[in-house]
């Protein structure tokens, strides 16, 4: 019997070329595997978010079904995907008076465990 789990993270302040550098790392591994990797092999802020959100998926799993057995060792990360979230803008002074604009992009993250 496959369980599956889902949790998603929306609007979060980084950008999503950024947000998939550390998903792409993570897809296709062992939840605690991930997890290990995440919090020690990879330095980017964005992978502290990550690993809470593959953490709370784990919890949704055990929440939701609560008469499924399923302990966190045998799930794997089934997909993870970063999507563009709004942007929000911003302008910069340049000379003679113009401006340019500044993109500050944003990003949402879905993950979905599996065993």
């Amino acid at each position: 019997m496959a369980v599956e789990s889902k949790a998603i993270l929306r609007n979060l302040r980084t950008t999503p070329r950024k947000a998939r550098l550390v998903a792409d790392a993570v897809r296709g591994k062992n939840v605690s595997e991930a997890l290990n990797l995440l919090r020690f092999g990879i330095k980017k802020d964005v992978a502290e978010d990550v690993a809470k959100l593959i953490s709370s998926a784990a919890a949704n799993l055990s929440n939701n079904n609560a008469d499924a057995n399923v302990e966190a060792d045998s799930l794997r990360v089934k997909e993870i995907r970063v999507d563009e979230g709004p942007v929000m803008k911003r302008f910069r002074p340049r000379a003679k008076g113009s401006a340019s604009p500044v993109l500050k992009r944003m990003c949402h993250i879905s993950v979905t465990l599996s065993n």
